[in-house]
């Protein structure tokens, strides 16, 4: 698959998810808007319930205290009210009686039945027309009394807390709000009359507020103000069943980025893969020239009689031979250590030794090349517990790079240092004035198959597997290995081991 092609799947997706995002979060807040402007309704009904109820106590109290005066002035009878009621004796009279509060009526029993019975009904009639209009003109002193006096009365008298308390709490019940709450009176000249001990206007709760006794002045109106500590739980609890949309959203999105994550790392392994089979070709196709040519030359007759040409064909075939066996080797190694099949044998082993060792072999080598290599081999204490083969070829492999990526213009310069930087560690420093590495390659140069961009132009052989084999071997001494360059002033190579005790 081409990059192009991922770049466009990855935006495609990536739209796809936001949107998806968007449309959830939309809902998710015209949810909460609702249950908020659900929940706003519900409280409002509840306190105009219980303002009205508290009209109506008013109202009650004012009667109660009409009928107490009017009771006090005119007797406990006042208001009350009989039926005419007509007896009949057994001697042929009969006797009508009419009470009209304190007033009796007595008919002649010589008046006729029919008579009595309408004149009572008339009674009747004017008695209930007097009992209406006393009523009327009581209920008419009572509303007087109350839009004159009512506003004058303390709040705290007129909506005790104890009772605003219990209307609130079975309006909210009435109205399905089961959950704490908190509440004031509040005066509009004086401020809170009283409150609940949890009380907190100033807080993020939101206030609701009611006008109790509508009626009154505007500048005696007092306010019923109401606090939820716990409405955000609740307006949560109601839109909890989105969480998991979102859950299972970002699990996709992170499936989403994990799988081009891969596509790209595949992309890359397809690059370095082809990069790799190109540089092997060019790396092995030297070797077989020259094995090649030189078996060519011994069917040549002159060759074999000439002893000096024999053994100078016979030097370069064993060359050569020694040549792609180490390649192959290199490349075996590294796919034995990803595997976990290669056998080490640790030792205890003077790296002093084994460097100087190294360093006779490559005097030749680098002075071919107009250069020098210096050896300060100052540690004191040089004995680390190292695989000796793996650990020529480490020094080996960042001598040779060094060789490799030097410059045209200057004399190869080449030092080896070894410190013990305290007394349980060994260090060992390989430094060059060399075409030097850019910092963006610095973090890549130990991964495997990996090269800088010289190496791609091929003017340099390998497989990239070098710094590979390095690093791996110098974790498997337990050791540390890390990288200080920069381009046209040459690399330094700080390797990090333990010392053996």
């Amino acid at each position: 698959m081409k990059k192009s092609t991922i770049w466009i799947l990855t935006a495609v997706m990536a739209c796809a998810f936001v949107g998806l995002l968007a449309v959830q979060i939309m809902y998710m807040e015209n949810m909460v808007k609702m249950r908020n402007e659900q929940f706003a309704e519900m409280v409002m009904r509840s306190l105009y319930g219980v303002s009205t109820m508290l009209e109506q106590n008013e109202t009650k109290y004012y009667l109660d205290q009409d009928l107490k005066e009017a009771e006090a002035t005119y007797g406990p009878q006042v208001g009350t009210m009989s039926f005419p009621s007509t007896q009949f004796d057994p001697y042929g009279e009969d006797t009508t009686a009419v009470a009209a509060g304190d007033i009796k009526i007595q008919r002649p029993a010589n008046f006729n039945t029919l008579k009595n019975l309408n004149d009572s009904y008339q009674n009747r009639q004017e008695i209930l027309r007097g009992q209406y209009l006393y009523q009327k003109s009581l209920l008419n002193e009572v509303i007087l009394t109350i839009l004159s006096q009512s506003s004058d009365r303390p709040i705290a008298e007129r909506a005790d807390s104890t009772t605003v308390s219990e209307y609130l709490k079975s309006e909210f019940e009435n109205n399905g709000l089961r959950l704490p709450f908190e509440f004031a009176v509040v005066s509009r000249n004086s401020g809170i009359v009283y409150k609940t001990a949890q009380y907190k206007p100033e807080s993020q709760n939101e206030v609701y507020t009611q006008v109790l006794f509508p009626n009154d002045p505007l500048n005696k109106q007092n306010y019923l103000s109401v606090t939820f500590p716990t409405k955000s739980d609740y307006i949560f609890n109601s839109i909890k069943f989105l969480i998991p949309s979102f859950a299972f959203t970002f699990i996709l999105l992170f499936v989403f980025l994990y799988t081009i994550f891969l596509a790209f790392k595949q992309k890359k392994l397809s690059e370095i893969k082809n990069d790799f089979i190109n540089n092997m070709t060019h790396e092995f196709k030297t070797p077989i020239s020259s094995i090649s040519i030189a078996a060519q030359m011994l069917n040549d007759d002159s060759v074999r009689k000439s002893p000096a040409m024999l053994k100078h064909v016979s030097t370069v075939i064993n060359d050569e031979t020694k040549r792609l066996r180490f390649q192959v080797e290199k490349v075996l190694q590294m796919s034995m250590f990803d595997r976990k099949n290669a056998t080490m044998r640790l030792e205890d082993e003077d790296a002093n030794a084994i460097i100087h060792s190294v360093i006779n072999t490559f005097k030749l080598k680098v002075e071919k090349y107009g250069g020098q290599i210096v050896a300060q081999l100052d540690a004191d204490d040089p004995i680390v517990n190292v695989d000796k083969m793996h650990f020529t070829n480490v020094v080996f492999n960042l001598l040779d790079n060094a060789i490799k990526y030097r410059r045209e213009d200057v004399p190869l310069q080449l030092t080896v240092t070894t410190r013990n930087p305290d007394d349980d560690t060994l260090e060992v420093i390989i430094a060059d004035n060399g075409i030097g590495i850019k910092r963006e390659d610095l973090k890549k140069i130990f991964e495997k198959f990996y090269r800088v961009s010289t190496g791609n132009r091929h003017d340099v052989k390998g497989f990239g597997l070098g710094l590979a084999y390095v690093h791996k071997m110098i974790t498997l001494f337990n050791g540390t290995i890390r990288a200080d360059s920069e381009p046209g002033k040459g690399s330094k190579f700080i390797i990090t081991l333990p010392l053996f005790k």
